[in-house]
């Protein structure tokens, strides 16, 4: 009786093969080993780039409206750290006092009770620049704006102005 181990029996012999057999070179390797050829390698980078094309232009427009949205929580957040501020000290800070007096009490403040917000880098839009605060505001008791990504009055998309008006 022969031995079994796995279902193949142990005399010495090499499992069988698939069907395939592969050639040997002159050095005895198998020529036809399992490999990409350039142009399968060229296949899937140019189905890659088409993918990539399709999807880029939509990421960067998401990307663009994410700004805007976050700079107009932003201005909301600064609404009501201001609000707060004018609780505490019975007035609005001055336009020369500016946003910083949420962080830092200004000179000869007594009543400050801050920081009324917990980061600084909340004082900078999306695009890097400093809101732009004006108390007494044009449209109301103080006014927050950014001006958007190209930092000029005005615009439309991701360059509109957000304003807390």
């Amino acid at each position: 009786m022969r031995k079994v181990v796995f279902g193949w029996p142990l005399t010495g012999a090499s499992p069988p093969t698939t069907g395939v057999r592969r050639r040997r070179d002159a050095n005895n390797r198998r020529t036809g080993e399992a490999g990409f050829t350039l142009v399968e390698m060229l296949v899937v980078l140019g189905i890659i780039a088409m993918i990539a094309a399709l999807v880029g232009p939509q990421l960067i427009k998401y990307l663009g409206k994410a700004k805007s949205e976050t700079a107009a929580v932003q201005v909301g957040n600064l609404t009501s750290a201001l609000e707060i501020y004018n609780l505490d000290n019975g007035r609005y800070p001055t336009t020369q006092e500016g946003l910083a007096a949420l962080m830092h009490p200004p000179q000869g403040s007594t009543r400050w009770n801050g920081p009324y917000l917990k980061k600084a880098e909340g004082l900078v839009d999306p695009w890097g620049r400093p809101y732009i605060y004006q108390s007494p505001g044009n449209h109301g008791e103080f006014d927050i704006v950014s001006l958007g990504r190209d930092g000029q009055a005005g615009g439309v998309g991701d360059d509109r102005d957000i304003v807390s008006w």
